[in-house]
């Protein structure tokens, strides 16, 4: 038997070493290849001794310590008696690599030329997109060595299972027990954060001074909880006395916080590293996730209940757990919340940002003049008619024309009514 020189699908091995595992990695990453146990570099034979034992050597090494499994991927045969030729095929689970090493250019090899490779980390995140498809969440996470005790913890308080079983079937976990990048969002070491920021000022004159600013890290339940705790904390409930009664409102209706803050969790792009942002103003508390709408959804639709989530699984984790009632109904909530209120929550799109603005209500009912009875009167006049003057005011009110003019004054000074097109007519200012 005879062999050419190496190849970028030939490989030649004197005898069996544990550097065997590398090659078969960068062939079943690249275009296959075969490995002959029992030939040198130059192509001389140096026949192997225990055929049988090296080959059980080969076999427990590839399939304790290759990751994903590719046994299946290797077969065997004898050349010459003793002459060992693995015929290793291209993978469709890529990338391969060494369990101890992970999914890091020290651990996944590709062949180039006639040699072995540490791939880098562009082509490594390339080929996982290849072989799991363009959703984050179903990719292979780069970081393998991940802990799941928030996420464990809730479940149990659940009273829902949390094997290894269990986490394959939510799709935290590959069929070959490999941690996805859902498992990685709901683990300990999670790098994405949320970051919460009090500014002085309202949001269109602030300086961009800070009040207090926090960022929350850890696995997104963690997060989830202490943002929550956070704004809980924030949302100022004054009270004053109308006539003998004590009233209180929040700044912000509590569940319209909460809804805000699920959707930015559940709905943002996660292959963007970028912080989810909350910004706190005077006037309002905005929300800014990365992401705009997924294709095929209108801003109209968002307010119909129509839900295209952009990671499906994770939002059937949240779903499970109780922490949404229904697919689509968060930003319809949050709509509902604000109903009886003077001022409507803002929905800001752009491309690539999706935004919440909700109104502090409190802050926004103090520049609602309070109005006496006889400003009430003449708004109630102008509803159904298009204007008004002073001889109508004197008669509406039964005052004098000096006490009418002082009435239009302070009407105006109010932004209440305006001057109309015609001299002596006033409308409503709208």
């Amino acid at each position: 038997m005879e062999f050419d020189f190496e190849s970028e699908n030939l490989e030649f091995k004197q005898e069996y070493t544990p550097t065997i595992k590398k090659e078969v990695i960068a062939f079943a990453n690249t275009s296959g290849g075969i490995i002959y146990v029992g030939v040198d570099k130059k192509g001389n034979l140096y026949p192997v001794e225990d055929v049988d034992g090296t080959i059980q050597k080969i076999t427990n090494a590839i399939r304790d310590s290759i990751l994903p499994d590719l046994t299946y991927l290797i077969k065997y045969e004898v050349k010459d008696k003793r002459i060992i030729e693995m015929t290793v095929s291209e993978g469709t689970k890529k990338p391969y690599f060494l369990a101890d090493k992970g999914l890091t250019p020290s651990g996944v090899y590709v062949r180039q030329g006639t040699s072995s490779a540490p791939a880098s980390h562009d082509l490594i995140r390339k080929m996982i997109k290849m072989s799991d498809g363009d959703k984050y969440e179903n990719e292979r996470s780069l970081n393998q060595e991940l802990t799941l005790m928030e996420t464990a913890s809730e479940f149990v308080k659940n009273e829902i299972p949390f094997e290894e079983n269990n986490m394959i079937t939510l799709g935290l976990k590959t069929n070959d027990r490999l941690f996805t990048n859902l498992g990685f969002l709901f683990s300990d070491q999670c790098s994405f954060t949320v970051k919460v920021a009090v500014f002085k000022g309202t949001r269109d004159h602030s300086k961009m001074e800070f009040k207090t600013r926090e960022e929350f890290k850890g696995s997104i339940f963690k997060q989830f909880y202490e943002t929550s705790v956070l704004l809980k904390a924030l949302n100022n409930l004054p009270a004053k006395i109308v006539g003998f009664k004590r009233v209180e409102r929040y700044d912000y209706p509590p569940e319209a916080i909460r809804e805000a803050l699920l959707n930015a969790v559940i709905h943002r792009d996660y292959s963007v590293d970028a912080s989810i942002m909350i910004k706190i103003y005077d006037d309002c508390m905005e929300f800014i996730s990365i992401g705009g709408l997924v294709p095929g959804i209108s801003e109209k639709d968002l307010f119909r209940g129509i839900s295209v989530p952009r990671n499906k699984k994770l939002a059937e984790i949240f779903l499970r757990l109780d922490y949404i009632e229904a697919y689509g109904t968060g930003l319809r909530k949050v709509r509902e919340l604000y109903e009886n209120y003077e001022f409507d929550p803002k929905i800001e799109i752009s491309p690539n940002v999706f935004g919440i603005v909700l109104p502090n209500l409190n802050y926004m009912k103090n520049l609602i003049p309070e109005l006496n009875l006889q400003h009430k009167a003449i708004l109630e006049y102008l509803k159904s008619n298009e204007f008004i003057n002073n001889k109508t005011i004197q008669n509406l009110l039964s005052i004098k024309q000096s006490m009418a003019y002082n009435v239009i004054k302070e009407m105006k000074e109010l932004n209440l009514i305006k001057d109309g097109k015609t001299r002596g007519k006033y409308v409503l200012n709208v």
